[in-house]
């Protein structure tokens, strides 16, 4: 059972439910295990994808009834009109049916059909998976290998094999960009568009600095943040921007961009694994925000005289965390110990890939990857 399946059954009893998220992070195989759930209960229910043209055209007739307690629409997003459709369907038979609609791109912000359904819906984000959800009997150790070498996508991670998780990734990638961003974006140049996101793999850890990279692809700096916020919406990336409120020495150092698939990282282990610390903590605090409602941001730190720490953990505004990602150093870094000192958080940590134990030095705990990743979101 996936981490929020209890969550979404019961927000189906009070509205519509919207699942966002990566393709392939097993949306669809959630929103089929839900309907089961129905069905076990005796209660019916029926399921759309408006990939398929049969499920297509059953869907715009409406080929559903009152007896059909649970209705799925798997990628509506996809339909130009789809909110305002929606709202009508919802608006007259919410006293009978249940809807639950999961899509490829962020269905919270995506404005091209019209109507807000604003007060119709919860909103909740499925991410592949992580050291604190995958399935048994997969022990930690082999869990945390093959999220750093195949990804958490759950095809490649249950497989556990390079070769065919290059193979899923490549093709994967291709349907993102061909199909996902050619649907919902007016982009002509997808040769372009993936060799912005070839440079985006290879800058992974570092500010991406996007004049660099319009410079070399001859593109404008503007083209490429629109590019770079399509990306976000079809939940290929995702943006780590720098904290600087109530930092006085804090610089405007341009964004961090990290992959969803841990495994499209191109470069050293090192990078690697803070993009794994990466994802593990936007799916944490995805979470939260979608359970409890707070507002979290995962940003990171950079002053005038160099002090980086890798993560910062702020809940509405103030700074709760910070977290530091280090394949093997033990010792805490120099900036986390003065940010600690300064900004006070609740936690300051130092997350540790080859670590062969936690430890904690006054304010500041050493842990090692396995002992901070498992317990997020538990």
């Amino acid at each position: 059972m996936r981490y929020i399946k209890q969550y979404l059954m019961q927000d189906l009893q009070k509205k519509m439910v919207f699942v966002g998220g990566p393709r392939q992070c097993g949306k669809t195989t959630l929103a089929l295990d839900i309907l089961k759930s129905y069905k076990q209960n005796k209660q019916s229910g029926v399921y759309f994808n408006w990939d398929l043209d049969r499920d297509r055209r059953a869907l715009l007739k409406h080929e559903w009834g009152e007896n059909d307690r649970l209705v799925v629409f798997d990628e509506l997003h996809k339909y130009p009109r789809w909110k305002n459709w929606l709202k009508g369907i919802y608006d007259t038979t919410k006293e009978f049916n249940r809807y639950l609609v999961t899509g490829s791109a962020r269905l919270d912000v995506y404005r091209r059909g019209g109507d807000s359904l604003l007060g119709r819906y919860h909103y909740w984000r499925l991410h592949p998976f992580t050291l604190s959800e995958f399935p048994k009997p997969i022990n930690t150790k082999e869990a945390l290998h093959r999220l750093m070498t195949v990804g958490g996508f759950p095809e490649p991670f249950l497989d556990g094999n390079e070769r065919e998780a290059r193979r899923w990734r490549r093709e994967r990638l291709d349907r993102v960009l061909k199909d996902d961003v050619r649907d919902l974006e007016s982009i002509k140049n997808i040769q372009l568009l993936s060799l912005f996101v070839d440079e985006l793999r290879s800058r992974v850890s570092s500010p991406i600095v996007l004049s660099n990279i319009a410079e070399d692809l001859q593109l404008s700096p503007v083209t490429l943040k629109k590019w770079l916020e399509i990306l976000e919406r079809m939940y290929l990336v995702f943006v780590v921007r720098p904290l600087t409120r109530n930092l006085p020495r804090a610089i405007q150092k341009p964004p961090k961009v990290y992959f969803f698939d841990n495994a499209d990282v191109q470069g050293e282990e090192g990078a690697i694994f803070e993009n794994l610390v990466a994802t593990s903590l936007l799916k944490h605090l995805h979470f939260l925000e979608d359970r409890d409602g707070y507002r979290y941001e995962l940003q990171y730190i950079r002053d005038k005289e160099k002090r980086e720490v890798d993560f910062a953990i702020v809940k509405e505004g103030q700074v709760q965390e910070l977290i530091e990602a280090k394949v093997s150093e033990t010792t805490p870094s120099r900036a986390l110990r003065y940010y600690a000192e300064k900004l006070d958080p609740l936690r300051a940590r130092q997350v540790v890939l080859h670590a062969k134990r936690s430890m904690k030095k006054a304010k500041l705990e050493v842990v090692r990857a396995q002992d901070m990743l498992t317990l997020l979101n538990r």
